[in-house]
C-alpha cells in the first residue's frame, strides 16, 4: 500500500490570497506542493483525500493548554486533550504544568513525557513549573528540568508572588535558553475577587478583581527580564495597562512575548449574562476597552501569538455561581471558527494574520522550529478548516472532556474539517457541503 497522500481540492494562502492548490504527503514530511488548478502531482500513485475547497494551513500552535495528567483525570487526559486539539487543528500544544503532582524534578518529567508517548494524539511539549508546588518558595533546578524536556517554566494559575524567586528564576532560564512563560497576578490584589472589578460585579453583587492585580506583576518582570536577559512571555494577557507596558518595554529592547487568549478577545464583562460560572476564568473578562487593547497589540505585533488557555474542569466545578466556580473556559476546539467569524468576516483581522497568530507566531516565539510551517521537507503537520459552512458549536459532541465553554450554541463559519501529525490523519470530519473523501490507493479521488 502506498504511504503518500495527496491532498486535493484545496486553497493555500499565498500571501493574504486563498489560492487552489495541491499538497504531497510522503512517510509523515511534505514531498511537494503545488499551486494552480492544473498540476503536476495529478498523476502522482497517492491515497487521494479531496478536501472540497477547504483551507490548508500549517497545524495550529498552542502555547497554553492543560491536559491535566497526571492526577486529575476526572477533568481531561492526555489522550481526551489532544483529540480535542486535534478537533481544533491544533498539532502541537505546550502542556501546562498544574498537574498532580507538577513535574518538578527530572524523574517526574520523564514520566510526563512517557505518558505523552503512550496517549498523545498530537505534539505535546510540557512546561515545566517555576517553583516547586507552584509555589513562590523552592525553584525548580533549571538545567535538570531543560535537560528532560522542558520546553518553557510557568507557574501558570499562579503568579510569582516574591521578586526576588521570579529574579532567580529568570536568571536559571536565561542561561538555559527558556522562556519563563508568567501568569501574573498580585495575590495581595485579588482579595477574593471573581470577577473584573466594574459595573458588571456591582450588578452581580460580586468581589471583583482590579486590573492592577496583573499589571503590576507585569511591569515588576518587564524590569527584571531587562536586566537579566531573559525571555519573559506573559499568558493570558488581559488589560491595556499590561500591553502598554508590553509594548514600552519591546521598544526599549526587553526580550518580552504575550499571547491573547479567545475569549478575551470574543468577550468583554458587559457581556456575562447572568451570575453563571461557565464565564468565570482568569484572568477574569475585562472590559470592553481592554479588548480593544488586545486586538491593538495582536494588529501592530505587542502580543506574537493566540493561546487558548484551554481549561476543561467537570460540571460541577462550572455549574454553579462564581463564587464557588473553578476557574477556566472551552475555546480549542473552535477558536479558529470563533475568530475567523468574529474577526475576519467582520474585517477587522485578515485571514492570513489569524493564521500567523495561530501558527508561525508564537511558533518564532518559542523558537519551536518548523512547528507552525507549510515546507517541502518539513513534517506533515496540517490542518484544513471549512470557510463555507456554518456550524453550531455544541459541547456534547466535544472529543475533550470539558463541557465549560461560554460559546455553546454559537454559530460559526471555519470548523476544521481535518487535522494531519506527521501525515497522520488525527481528526477527521466530512460537512455535508464539502466533498472530503475516504483515502483511496488507485490513484483516483474515490467517487
Amino acid at each position: 500500500m502506498s504511504n503518500r497522500t495527496l491532498l486535493t481540492d484545496l486553497t493555500m494562502l499565498e500571501g493574504g490570497t486563498p489560492v487552489p492548490s495541491q499538497v504531497l504527503v510522503s512517510d509523515g514530511r511534505v514531498e511537494a506542493i503545488s499551486r494552480g488548478r492544473s498540476s503536476a502531482l495529478d498523476g502522482a500513485e497517492a491515497a487521494r483525500i479531496s478536501l472540497g475547497g477547504a483551507l490548508l494551513t500549517p497545524g495550529l500552535v498552542d502555547l497554553h493548554d492543560h491536559l491535566r495528567e497526571p492526577g486529575q483525570e476526572d477533568k481531561e487526559t492526555i489522550a481526551s486533550g489532544t483529540a480535542a486539539a486535534a478537533r481544533g487543528g491544533w498539532t502541537t500544544v505546550c502542556a501546562m504544568p498544574n498537574t498532580t503532582p507538577d513535574p518538578y524534578n527530572p524523574g517526574l518529567m520523564t514520566q510526563l513525557r512517557e505518558r505523552i508517548v503512550r496517549s498523545a494524539s498530537v505534539k505535546v511539549l510540557p512546561y515545566a513549573p517555576i517553583t516547586v508546588g507552584l509555589t513562590s518558595e523552592e525553584l525548580v533546578d533549571a538545567e535538570a528540568m531543560v535537560a528532560a524536556g522542558a520546553v518553557a517554566f510557568s507557574n501558570d494559575g499562579k503568579g510569582v508572588q516574591s521578586a526576588g524567586v521570579m529574579y532567580d528564576a529568570m536568571r536559571a532560564a536565561a542561561r538555559h535558553g527558556r522562556p519563563v512563560a508568567a501568569h501574573a497576578e498580585d495575590n495581595s490584589l485579588v482579595r477574593g475577587g471573581v470577577i473584573n472589578a466594574g459595573r458588571k460585579a456591582e450588578e452581580l453583587h460580586l468581589p471583583g478583581i482590579t486590573r492592577l492585580a496583573e499589571t503590576v506583576q507585569v511591569v515588576r518582570d518587564l524590569a527584571i527580564a531587562e536586566v537579566t536577559g531573559a525571555h519573559y512571555h506573559l499568558c493570558h494577557a488581559s488589560t491595556r495597562q499590561s500591553i502598554r507596558a508590553l509594548r514600552r518595554a519591546r521598544a526599549d529592547g526587553v526580550n518580552a512575548t504575550a499571547e491573547a487568549a479567545p475569549h478575551h478577545l470574543l468577550l468583554a464583562d458587559e457581556d456575562i449574562p447572568a451570575d453563571d460560572g461557565f464565564y468565570k476564568m482568569n484572568p477574569p473578562l475585562r472590559s470592553r476597552d481592554d479588548v480593544e487593547a488586545m486586538v491593538e497589540g495582536l494588529c501592530d505585533g505587542t502580543l506574537c501569538a493566540i493561546a487558548t488557555d484551554n481549561a476543561p474542569h467537570t460540571a460541577a466545578e462550572k455549574d454553579c455561581s462564581f463564587r464557588d466556580a473553578a476557574f477556566g473556559v472551552i475555546t480549542n476546539e473552535h477558536t479558529f471558527a470563533l475568530l475567523y467569524t468574529s474577526f475576519v468576516l467582520a474585517g477587522r483581522f485578515r485571514l492570513d494574520q489569524l493564521v500567523h497568530w495561530l501558527t508561525d507566531g508564537p511558533s518564532d516565539a518559542y523558537q519551536l522550529g518548523p512547528a507552525g510551517r507549510i515546507r517541502v521537507g518539513g513534517p506533515a503537520d496540517l490542518a484544513a478548516f471549512d470557510l463555507t459552512r456554518e456550524v453550531t458549536i455544541d459541547p456534547e459532541r466535544f472529543a475533550g472532556m470539558g463541557r465549560n465553554t461560554p460559546f455553546a450554541r454559537r454559530r460559526v463559519i471555519g470548523d476544521c474539517v481535518l487535522t494531519m501529525v506527521d501525515g497522520q490523519l488525527v481528526h477527521r470530519a466530512a460537512p455535508p457541503s464539502s466533498s472530503l473523501q475516504e483515502p483511496t490507493t488507485d490513484g483516483k479521488d474515490q467517487a
